[in-house]
């Protein structure tokens, strides 16, 4: 400190500071010039350490697992469909499964949607990862159906999505409207009344699947809204404790409305009237059934593994088991696999279920993503001009590289 700063001594001016020469820095300056660097290099670090995992960044094996266990419900579900007339335990199992399966899969895609925008590259990646994917295997299961099944009234419509690919064309129109959601006041609310609309609306028809695309609608909408923090707080311990009985009860429930209830609301592609209900039903069962949804969803994401494990690289492939298993499923329907009376009984059953599992796991798995990655996730850089940005972006990481010395 300089004279002027003390409490006593001499009253002299202070000198002037020291002026480096231009460009030099000082000892001191050099310090604190390290010092700031030290500092910045540890917040990084830290902030490396808490940052919550995002998509696009790095992948957490939490979201990957999830993915994987969906799907597999969902191939097990569907392989039921054939058996579930001749138990009531089964269909009643069925119908819970049904209650949270595509509802986690959904918000799962919903919040791995919340960074889509109309940028160039996304639009792209949207068509070929989606749209092309569609007309692809649209066009494979009509023409299966069709000589598979000795159905020659079969055609292909790819106005009406059939069997499994109304997940692919209502997940296209999904993300197109994300930027709508992103900007809406209230956009849960918003998305629930337009189920709760189409719920009342048979004058929708089956074009485009829409009656599923706008009744599946809110759960895409409130993955949109969710944040990383919203899935910690089910995944704990208590959570998982208290997703036992709720597990039991919804068995139970289940089990009791087999016979009192059409399964077909769980499908959520018909409007009430369509379900020979009164028009009011359908927004009540819009609610409850969101309801219900969301509690059962809760709970199966409270017991999805958190830390990585054998089956989570299997999550990048899930859509090509989803897309792929539904050929075996149907050929089991087509060629009789299904009628034998042994496999209608309780070994039957879980030796199905078994089957189904590992086969939707197989098909998860890297040499199958290889064999059909030119369907799935097709380059078509050839139908696509590049952008001006993109184009920008290329030639600045070339010059940079040029400027690099060899």
């Amino acid at each position: 400190m300089t004279d002027s700063l003390r409490p006593q001594g001499h009253h002299r001016a202070p000198l002037p500071p020291a002026q480096p020469a231009s460009g030099v820095p000082t000892p001191r300056s050099q310090q604190k010039q390290h010092d700031r660097q030290d500092q910045n290099r540890d917040d990084r670090n830290r902030q490396g350490r808490d940052r919550p995992a995002t998509p696009g960044k790095q992948r957490d094996s939490f979201f990957d697992n999830a993915k994987y266990l969906a799907i597999v419900l969902v191939a097990m579900a569907h392989s039921w469909e054939p058996l579930k007339g001749d138990s009531r335990i089964l269909e009643g199992v069925y119908t819970v499964v049904y209650t949270f399966h595509m509802p986690a899969f959904i918000i799962i895609s919903g919040y791995f949607s919340r960074s889509f925008d109309m940028r160039p590259d996304r639009l792209r990646r949207l068509v070929t990862g989606m749209l092309v994917p569609y007309v692809v295997f649209e066009t494979a299961y009509t023409l299966f159906k069709r000589y598979g099944d000795h159905d020659p009234g079969m055609t292909v419509s790819l106005l009406d999505p059939w069997y499994l690919t109304w997940f692919l064309l209502a997940l296209f129109i999904w993300r197109l409207t994300t930027p709508l959601w992103k900007i809406a006041r209230w956009p849960l609310p918003l998305a629930l009344g337009i189920a709760m609309f189409g719920s009342v609306s048979p004058e929708i028809g089956n074009d485009l699947d829409l009656q599923r695309v706008l009744q599946f609608l809110p759960y895409f909408v409130l993955g949109l809204c969710m944040k990383p923090e919203h899935f910690q707080r089910v995944r704990t311990r208590a959570m998982r404790i208290a997703s036992v009985p709720v597990l039991a009860v919804a068995l139970a429930i289940g089990w009791w409305a087999v016979p009192r209830m059409n399964t077909a609301w769980f499908y959520h592609r018909d409007a009430a009237q369509e379900l020979g209900s009164p028009w009011w039903t359908g927004p009540v069962m819009v609610l409850a059934l969101f309801g219900c949804s969301l509690l059962l969803t809760a709970c199966f994401f409270a017991w999805v593994p958190r830390r990585r494990m054998w089956f989570t690289a299997l999550g990048a492939g899930t859509l090509y088991g989803y897309l792929l298993h539904g050929f075996l499923v149907k050929a089991g329907d087509f060629y009789g696999w299904f009628e034998p009376r042994w496999l209608h009984r309780p070994l039957g059953e879980i030796a199905v279920t078994l089957v189904a599992a590992a086969a939707v796991t197989l098909l998860c798995t890297r040499p199958v993503q290889r064999v059909f990655r030119f369907v799935m996730e097709p380059d078509m850089k050839w139908a696509f001009k590049r952008d001006a940005a993109e184009l920008a972006r290329a030639r600045e990481k070339s010059e940079r590289r040029e400027k690099m010395p060899a």
